[in-house]
């Protein structure tokens, strides 16, 4: 049905009252937050898109597709009420089959303000589960068929994600609970490390897989749950990908040897792509950024993609935008600053941002992936770019659906 999705009018937690049943906070609009951007096309080229959305699953490897406050400053205070208001009527839309929601659990601050606490995880999948129960279009995604029907039957699979593996701690068990919660996929760590293995943001970046780590991932495959090394150092992640007995994924990386942002190795992307893993192209927040084009945009994103495609192959990448239903960049102002005590440690690279030229116009946001709507616009750049139907059906969805045939029962 491509994007006749099934829409009931339906808004997150209309159920309870505001202001009565919980805190309300003024969230940004569903539409328009900034100048809507289309990858332009041709009549001929336009009438070949709405066709290949129709006929082919699109999914996107990592989002989170709530709502946050107009006012960002508000943010943290929002997240410390545990609600999330997930932007139905935009998704409705969007064109997208299947979101992997990434949830958001690093801003899960109910009893904590530093996130990835169990408790707090737990009660942010519950309330997301009791809102989706009261609507029709949004469905839990646990299997390979539920992405499929949902594509032939006008609704949207959700696909709950976890970034970090933090919050099991130490307990194996923990894992189970998660998958028969409807976790279908869980990060090894988040940028900074934990008991599994080394994070992407650390000083020391030689810290691979632990012990642990190791007894998670055999878990994982063993329960069908799909591992994502999306902020591992690139050591953690070659030895996540060798642990593996199944394909695992980044769900939401740049190729670090053309981009800046959120990126990894070329060592990594290979070691993928052997492994019948996929790389998922991200650029979260002012996005990826390349001497070519030195500001995020779809232009910097689609020349990340394109060189992914070289180093792996057209069946390993696919795109996970990591964008959000408001002010990303705003998110981070706030949310950078929060942690107390956090010392300079020597020895620690400092990252020289590259710098756009005089002329350049930068709109402090992604132009053409600045939420999820705009995932469409990578369909319509590759048919611009002249790729075949096939090779866009691919990257916006194929890819991904012949991934989880091999590690979801």
């Amino acid at each position: 049905m491509g994007r006749n999705k099934k829409y009931d009018s339906y808004k997150a937690y209309q159920y309870l009252k505001p202001g009565f049943d919980y805190r309300e906070f003024k969230l940004c609009k569903e539409f328009d937050r900034v100048p809507p951007y289309l990858v332009r096309l041709s009549k001929s080229e336009e009438d070949r898109f709405e066709d290949i959305v129709k006929r082919n699953i699109l999914i996107s490897l990592h989002e989170h597709p709530v709502l946050f406050p107009e006012d960002m400053s508000q943010a943290l205070e929002f997240d410390h009420m545990g609600r999330n208001f997930l932007a139905y009527e935009a998704l409705s839309i969007s064109g997208l089959d299947c979101v992997f929601d990434n949830l958001m659990d690093g801003t899960a601050y109910i009893t904590s303000y530093m996130g990835w606490k169990w408790t707090d995880i737990i009660h942010d999948i519950g309330m997301r589960l009791s809102d989706i129960h009261h609507q029709n279009m949004v469905t839990p995604g646990l299997r390979v068929k539920d992405i499929k029907d949902a594509h032939e039957n006008g609704k949207i699979a959700l696909v709950f994600c976890l970034e970090s593996a933090t919050p099991i701690e130490n307990e194996l068990d923990r894992i189970d609970v998660l998958f028969g919660l409807g976790v279908r996929s869980m990060g090894i760590c988040y940028s900074e490390s934990n008991m599994l293995g080394g994070g992407m943001e650390e000083t020391d970046l030689s810290s691979g897989l632990t012990d642990f780590g190791f007894d998670v991932v055999k878990r994982m495959n063993k329960l069908g749950m799909l591992i994502d090394v999306g902020h591992t150092n690139d050591r953690t992640a070659l030895d996540t990908i060798e642990a593996s007995s199944k394909p695992i994924y980044n769900s939401h990386s740049g190729p670090a040897a053309i981009a800046q942002g959120h990126t990894t190795s070329d060592e990594v992307l290979h070691a993928l792509a052997e492994k019948d893993g996929m790389i998922g192209v991200g650029g979260a927040g002012l996005g990826l950024r390349t001497d070519k084009h030195p500001i995020g945009s779809i232009e910097s994103y689609m020349e990340c993609v394109e060189y992914c495609i070289e180093v792996m192959g057209i069946d390993h990448v696919g795109c996970g935008p990591d964008s959000l239903y408001g002010d990303h960049p705003g998110l981070y102002k706030y949310w950078d600053v929060r942690p107390l005590g956090h010392h300079l440690r020597p020895g620690r690279k400092t990252v020289v941002t590259k710098q756009a030229p005089p002329e350049a116009r930068d709109p402090g946001y992604v132009m053409g992936l600045e939420n999820p709507n705009e995932f469409v616009n990578i369909a319509r750049w590759m048919i611009q770019g002249g790729y075949s139907d096939t090779e866009i059906a691919k990257v916006i969805g194929l890819n991904t659906v012949r991934m989880l045939e091999k590690v979801w029962y």
